[in-house]
């Protein structure tokens, strides 16, 4: 799909195939967006004629396509329904880009101009043109590796994006790269386990890191996690054939006063949990929808993906991330429940729950990732049922031992669309994680799984100003995965440079 910039003010001689425009309900009263009155105007009051019928009531997402409109050079006319033009936003921008994705996709149309992003406020366009193009691409979206019928591709080849504003194109390339990043996720993700294991993950991020002049990768196998005395993360990668990798990619972005590559600037880390496959291990998951713990790795393919996004706008950071990749198998070699384990950092860990991996895996990942010097540290993970319970399928958790960063993190995530909320922690949740024979027990006694797991991960993160996001409720829907936190994330870092320029 190709997404281009359009400035035209008169799309009534836009010579796509369609032109997409907004309607308004104000009061019981519609109102024409500018795009609008233009085509009504070019044809002679058509529109407004057809809008009098009293049929179109501009609900949000309603639609009404319109053909052959005297006056009007293309063959189409989409009318859209945004609800009342005060309370248009990105939200409304989201659902209405995809309800216009889904009715192109029923057509022969190639191209369209859309002009959706014309309801939005002078300071809100740029995000606006941004949030259309991933609607579009996340509406677009198929993974078809394992159809042996592959389903016909849409006909829609082209879009051309209404935008004005100076700031447009740049808003325009950072939507095409968080889509293509949020792509590589979703495929990632949606790959079965048998095929994304930790090994194609680091043969992913080869791949990507050999796309990218400023990228480079050092992927460490398991007998260099072990000199490391990564025991924490062995814990869990022993029960499986498959073996563990811990994956390293930085990405050199920032540059100094004469614009030439700047190493020395702290990256910051971003730290992915990447279990391929979860079976809970010895504490076995119930067999029900266990075919979705292939999503498990949803924390490391989201922040590859985000660092794909980043390398893709040429964004002026340093970046290192970190995908702590293994799979959690029951076998004679798996860790057991009581278990004891030394981690890098050297506390020591009792496994009460083989299945509260993540954490395992991330704790060595979160303590080596300290070589870099990091100015801030991110985790993400797919970490608790929890917290699915707590905030459902729309919105991530943030913990944080830094209110600025939790602060910066919900602003990005409101800005793009991709929401998160903060939940507390503090030494009364750290208590739970009291165990009678180690430092740790690897679960808390009683509620509140999500924060409790977040307090394991503050142990070893007490250097860094840290922030960890669950993504157990947004990383997959059903039966395939979104791509977040990857619009949260590079939103987060666009801002970053933003702010330090």
């Amino acid at each position: 799909m190709k997404y281009r910039l359009n400035s035209n003010n008169d799309p009534a001689t836009d010579n796509q195939d369609c032109v997409v425009v907004t309607i308004f309900s104000d009061d019981k009263k519609l109102v024409l967006s500018d795009a609008a009155s233009s085509l009504d105007k070019a044809s002679n009051g058509k529109i407004k004629n057809i809008l009098d019928k009293g049929d179109f009531k501009a609900e949000i997402a309603e639609s009404l396509m319109l053909y052959d409109v005297s006056g009007i050079k293309a063959s189409r006319v989409l009318l859209m329904g945004c609800g009342k033009q005060n309370e248009f936003d990105i939200k409304i921008i989201n659902k209405v880009s995809q309800a216009t994705s889904k009715i192109i996709q029923k057509t022969s149309i190639k191209n369209i101009s859309n002009y959706l992003t014309e309801g939005s406020s002078k300071d809100q366009q740029p995000t606006a043109i941004t949030q259309t193009v991933i609607a579009f691409a996340d509406d677009l979206y198929q993974l078809q590796d394992y159809k042996s019928k592959k389903e016909d591709a849409p006909s829609l080849q082209e879009i051309f994006i209404h935008g004005i504003d100076e700031d447009a194109q740049t808003a325009l390339d950072q939507g095409i790269a968080i889509s293509e990043g949020m792509k590589l996720t979703r495929d990632l993700a949606n790959h079965p386990g048998n095929v994304c294991t930790p090994t194609y993950i680091a043969e992913t991020a080869n791949k990507l890191a050999d796309s990218y002049q400023n990228v480079d990768i050092e992927v460490l196998e398991e007998s260099d996690m072990k000199k490391l005395g990564m025991g924490s993360f062995l814990s869990v990668s022993r029960g499986s054939d498959e073996p563990g990798k811990m994956i390293i990619l930085q990405y050199f972005g920032a540059k100094d006063e004469k614009g030439a590559k700047d190493k020395k600037q702290q990256p910051i880390a971003l730290v992915g949990k990447g279990v391929t496959f979860d079976t809970g291990g010895i504490s076995l998951k119930p067999g029900a929808n266990m075919d979705e713990m292939k999503f498990d790795m949803g924390g490391a393919a989201g922040m590859l993906g985000t660092l794909k996004a980043c390398a893709k706008m040429q964004l002026d950071i340093n970046l290192v991330v970190v995908l702590a990749a293994a799979e959690n198998m029951p076998s004679a070699k798996a860790s057991k429940p009581g278990d004891i384990v030394t981690s890098m950092k050297g506390i020591t860990i009792e496994v009460l729950n083989t299945d509260a991996e993540g954490r395992l895996v991330l704790c060595d990942a979160l303590t080596y990732v300290g070589k870099y010097k990091p100015s801030i540290v991110i985790d993400a993970a797919t970490l608790t049922g929890a917290c699915i319970v707590a905030l459902g399928h729309h919105i991530c958790a943030v913990l944080s031992n830094n209110d600025a960063l939790a602060d910066d993190l919900i602003s990005a995530g409101n800005t793009i669309n991709d929401r998160a909320w903060r939940l507390p922690m503090g030494e009364d949740y750290k208590k739970q994680l009291k165990s009678c024979f180690a430092d740790l027990g690897n679960i808390g006694s009683g509620g509140a799984g999500t924060i409790t797991a977040a307090c394991f991960l503050g142990e070893f993160t007490k250097d860094y100003k840290w922030a960890h996001l669950d993504i157990a409720g947004t990383a997959w829907t059903g039966k395939n995965a979104t791509g977040r936190p990857v619009p949260l994330l590079s939103q987060f870092l666009i801002n970053h440079v933003n702010q330090t320029k």
